[in-house]
């Protein structure tokens, strides 16, 4: 339970479901004047080629908290690694079907083809041989209704530099996920969050579900070489939005998991933060709503509750999404929302600056200055309550 009234939980779905799309590309062009444009997603600054496997797991010893009939919780992951060389085909970044689905559901489908966002080009390779060695797990959950693909630029990033990430996606929880079978199921979650299921259930849900994929992962009976790739004892998980309140719940819930950050997501169970003991969490959020004097976010009460190495980070003129792929993907196509002070250039190399010093510092054990505190070379970066 959240202890939040009716009234604020709406408010705090509409926040939840506000345009993943709409925001960043408020005020677009019609698609008769949009130019088409072939998108890329930013490269990877990592010394690693990157591979790419798409999983279908079930587990069949959950009931599915939405679709109760379903033949157990199943779940979309992808997962990226350090591959041992470039070659190969290319992975999709999202599905035609997948691309037209969130677009409808953002009132966007007049606006930018969904061939245009479905063949965004990637940087990883299709089950690309693995890299050498044993490597840290990272794994990312994402905002509510939206689908893995929108955090691809960062499993990208994170697989670069030497880590196997597996992105996962929650059933009935995303407006565009194709299953095996072609099909897209609905986003159940999207009708009662907020009408007769609290936030908390999601939360919880997913905690369940990414403990469910550290399972799958390390087990070399089920995943083979991708389990021969992890080292189950350097295991970290982050989320954006109410993705990363299941971060901190999964943390609380599996000490398997040593790290965690959540990107501009509140918590909404309650005490969240008290089951970490003293591993490492950090939260990074847009300056307008998550500093200290921010109203309507539980991140102080939360940031009392954690006794061990934590950090409170705001970004000055980013918004929601700008720890995701959208805003890039708007900017690219010229389509940036100019409401918007942080450019999505700048929005991008903050989170993966950020996100990879934590992971290289807590998983890996090497020092990152840039965690110490606010730095010249970007001003846009606050630290908070040190």
């Amino acid at each position: 339970m959240t202890g939040r009234s009716s009234t604020s939980r709406r408010t705090v779905l509409t926040t939840l479901l506000a345009g993943a799309l709409s925001v960043p590309l408020l005020g677009a062009a019609p698609a008769s004047s949009t130019p088409a444009a072939a998108l890329e997603l930013p490269s990877s600054t990592g010394p690693h080629p990157v591979g790419r496997h798409i999983l279908h797991l079930v587990d069949r010893h959950r009931t599915d908290p939405w679709v109760p009939t379903a033949r157990g919780r199943e779940l979309m992951v992808s997962v990226s690694y350090p591959a041992r060389s470039s070659g190969g085909t290319s992975t999709a970044y999202m599905t035609e079907a997948e691309a037209q689905r969130l677009l409808e559901a953002r009132a966007l489908a007049g606006v930018v083809p969904a061939a245009t966002v479905a063949g965004t080009r990637t940087h990883a390779r299709e089950a690309a041989p693995s890299a050498p060695g044993r490597f840290p797990l990272i794994l990312l959950s994402p905002g509510f209704s939206m689908p893995r693909t929108t955090l691809t630029s960062l499993a990208e990033e994170l697989a670069g530099r030497g880590y196997v990430v597996a992105a996962v996606d929650h059933a009935y929880e995303s407006v565009g996920t194709e299953s095996p079978g072609g099909g897209i199921p609905p986003c159940v979650a999207c009708d009662r969050v907020g009408v007769d299921v609290e936030e908390a259930t999601v939360v919880e849900g997913r905690a369940a579900d990414l403990s469910f994929v550290i399972d799958e992962l390390t087990d070399r009976r089920r995943v083979g070489a991708l389990a021969r790739m992890i080292d189950p004892h350097r295991i970290g998980i982050a989320g954006h939005s109410i993705g990363g309140a299941a971060a901190m719940a999964t943390m609380a819930a599996d000490r398997r998991v040593r790290a965690g950050i959540n990107l501009d997501g509140d918590f909404f169970v309650r005490d969240a933060g008290s089951g970490l003991g003293r591993r490492p969490f950090m939260m990074v959020g847009a300056g307008s709503t998550h500093s200290p004097d921010s109203t309507g976010t539980d991140w102080a009460a939360t940031w009392n509750r954690l006794h061990g190495w934590k950090r409170w980070l705001t970004v000055t003129g980013a918004e929601h999404f700008s720890f995701t792929d959208l805003p890039w993907l708007a900017g690219r196509l010229g389509l940036a929302d100019p409401a918007v002070p942080l450019s999505y250039e700048r929005g991008w190399c903050i989170t993966r600056d950020y996100v990879g010093a934590f992971f290289d510092l807590h998983l890996r054990g090497v020092p990152q200055p840039l965690l110490h505190g606010s730095t010249g070379s970007r001003p846009e970066v606050e630290f908070h309550r040190p």
